[in-house]
């Protein structure tokens, strides 16, 4: 498939799949009378890739991630533990933020229900 049907498959611009392929994260396409033309299983590999930068995964991890190496599954255990950290942090504000829309106090500081949310977030682990 040319590069405008993968794009318009994936919803990914075109020029994002050439700096993909210019970086090694896609695999250079064949070419006929000059133009990309893409295996089916490319549009697989754009879905992954897509998934992986929204998870936060900068480039040379994506990179890391598509090779077979030791380091991958260390990264991988790395990125897994910042993402669980992220997962606690937004937890945390959606808990205040939800408390905020219900509490009368001026000062959320001062709101013992609050003050406890906080002592709370502070043992956890």
């Amino acid at each position: 498939m040319t590069i405008g049907r993968l794009a318009e498959l994936t919803g990914v611009p075109a020029s994002a799949i050439r700096y993909w392929e210019r970086h090694g994260l896609l695999p250079a396409p064949e070419r006929h009378s000059g133009q990309r033309r893409y295996p089916a299983e490319a549009a697989g590999r754009i879905v992954l890739l897509r998934k992986c930068q929204q998870a936060g995964l900068t480039l040379a991890q994506i990179r890391e991630f598509q090779e077979d190496q030791p380091r991958r599954a260390a990264m991988i255990r790395t990125k897994l533990a910042e993402i669980e950290q992220l997962r606690t942090d937004l937890d945390h504000a959606h808990q205040l933020l939800e408390h905020a829309l219900r509490c009368s106090r001026q000062d959320i500081v001062t709101c013992p229900t609050f003050q406890a949310q906080m002592a709370g977030w502070r043992t956890t682990p």
